[in-house]
């Protein structure tokens, strides 16, 4: 038996078919979004706004599909009659405005070129003060609301979104019946369901992004909407009551997708999940280990078994009962930007390619930990966690007129790796326990150099996981739980994922410089990030040099 895992990123769709008894990967496809800016809509007057076309991810959708089963194909062994189940995942909170017949409003003539009609693509900002407003309203009447979601809502998420919409394009608010999570859009399209009230949802989106608690009902309740919003609390009706975790089907392979696909119509299609929780599910996620699906972004992923109480945790993106993983609390954080730091860096300012990737990193490697004299905070999309503030960006501290590419670009790296120490200390200040991190992403298997400084700063091992599409692994993962190949997902999690053979290991000396260097960070993490007004940062500049001095000698 076999599973398909569909993964749609930001910038591509990739889909990945898996043999259910042990993982083994038949055949894969990617297909580059062509709308926009490798497939973002951007709008060169607000650099907070980031949309995607769904029309993208429909040909998407089929295109890496039917490539994928082709390359399967040539596999001895495989025939998609063979495939049970398909899973799927996508970024997130990516919501969509659809009509009453569930179809996107961006698919229409009137609202093809509308941005605000677009899928709000999981990195728009644009809706920062009604997320602020979002947080003061909870703050005064349902506090229960944000305590497990660390006290703050993000502009990255649902509601802000919506109300944003509703404040800027009335008209797209007004024509649009119902909103839908791409998480949940694409089964409910493979599954031929043809109203927003039929979808089924995900508990991943709709408690880490959309304020559901089963404990006060599910979504916020219309009084609390109404103060935002009247028409807020008008839509509630046409959202959904329920939330499901990945034991919930989504629905059937609807005929149409079967004939278009090639596919066996009636299998069941898993209930979508955020690309970086079913990541979590292909890293072999469990109690005590931490996933880091490092990529444009990067989200840390933990689970707590439902029969214990986890508490709330200042900061954090939430903690959801049946979120990533069924029969545990699902902890999510993580840092709104990574990789996209380092291609700023070197293909927007140093004017690169992925040669010049290369060329940094070599270069970089050749650095001892503090020998630059630089510092940096990884703030140049805001800070997701721990601070919540999306108006935060970044900084860079000690350079001088000798100062060289490759060294700003492994204090980048830097950077992100003490923000990554940064919410491991949060979480584990809370009783979360972390007793090994699994890595997954392009990052993280092609770039030791980086591996290394994390385990150095963090002081903890570090592993990769053993498939490099980690998230679409994941999503078949859950499917073949669904069609009973396996009897749960630790069984299937045993038998489909695995880590590579190498770890890395903190290097003694290597730890020693980076915790005077951590020192300084929170230092200025706090000042800059408000945690400490009065904070007295004329030392570091001299401190800097000091460590730079020793690294040297």
């Amino acid at each position: 038996m076999f599973t398909l895992g569909i993964d749609f990123g930001t910038n591509s769709v990739r889909a990945l078919v898996v043999r259910c008894r042990d993982g083994a990967e038949f055949g894969s496809a990617v297909f580059a979004y062509p709308s926009g800016q490798q497939g973002v809509l951007l709008d060169p007057r607000d650099h907070h706004l980031a949309r995607q076309h769904p029309g993208d991810h429909l040909l998407g959708l089929e295109r890496c599909v039917c490539g994928a089963l082709a390359a399967a194909a040539r596999r001895r062994g495989f025939s998609p009659g063979k495939v049970v189940g398909i899973g799927v995942d996508t970024t997130g909170s990516s919501p969509i405005p659809v009509d009453a017949a569930n179809r996107p409003l961006a698919l229409q003539p009137k609202w093809r070129r509308n941005l605000d009609a677009q899928c709000w693509l999981w990195k728009d900002h644009t809706s920062v003060a009604e997320a602020t407003e979002i947080t003061a309203l909870a703050a005064r009447i349902r506090p229960g609301f944000i305590a497990k979601c660390g006290n703050t809502y993000s502009s990255e998420w649902f509601w802000s979104k919506i109300l944003h919409c509703r404040r800027v394009a009335p008209d797209v608010f007004a024509a649009a019946h119902s909103w839908v999570e791409l998480a949940d859009w694409i089964p409910s399209v493979l599954a031929g369901i043809g109203r927003p009230e039929d979808v089924v949802r995900g508990v991943c989106c709709a408690g880490h992004k959309a304020l559901y608690g089963e404990e006060w009902g599910g979504l916020p309740d219309k009084a609390f909407l109404r103060r935002l919003d009247p028409a807020l609390a008008e839509l509630r009706d046409r959202l959904y009551a329920r939330a499901h975790d990945a034991r919930t089907p989504a629905g059937k392979l609807s005929p149409d997708w079967s004939r278009r696909l090639g596919l066996p119509a009636g299998i069941p299609i898993a209930i979508g999940e955020m690309d970086v929780h079913y990541g979590a599910i292909g890293c072999g996620v469990a109690e005590g280990t931490l996933v880091k699906v490092i990529g444009t972004s990067t989200c840390d992923c933990a689970v707590v078994s439902s029969a214990k109480r986890v508490p709330d945790i200042p900061g954090i993106c939430g903690i959801v009962p049946g979120a990533i993983l069924p029969g545990f609390h699902g902890i999510e954080a993580g840092q709104s930007a990574v990789g996209d730091i380092f291609k700023w860096w070197v293909e927007t300012v140093c004017d690169g390619d992925a040669a010049t990737h290369a060329a940094l990193t070599r270069e970089a490697a050749r650095q001892r930990p503090g020998e630059s004299g630089l510092l940096a905070l990884d703030w140049n999309n805001g800070n997701r966690t721990v601070l919540v503030d999306p108006l935060l960006t970044g900084l860079l501290l000690g350079q001088t007129l000798y100062t060289t590419r490759a060294e700003i670009y492994r204090a980048l790296i830097e950077a992100t790796a003490f923000g990554a120490r940064a919410i491991l200390e949060r979480i584990k200040a809370y009783r979360v326990p972390v007793k090994r991190i699994v890595c997954a992403g392009g990052i993280a298997e092609k770039n030791p150099l980086l591996m290394q400084i994390y385990a150095d700063i963090t002081g903890c091992e570090m592993q990769v996981a053993g498939s490099s599409q980690a998230c679409a692994l994941g999503a078949a993962v859950s499917a073949a739980v669904l069609a009973g190949a396996h009897r749960d997902f630790p069984a299937a999690q045993r038998a489909m994922t695995s880590v590579r053979r190498r770890r890395y290991r903190p290097i003694a000396s290597h730890r020693r410089a980076y915790d005077r260097l951590y020192v300084l960070y929170r230092r200025v993490h706090d000042a800059f990030g408000g945690v400490d007004r009065s904070a007295d940062l004329s030392s570091v500049m001299k401190e800097l040099l000091a460590i730079k001095r020793a690294a040297r000698a």
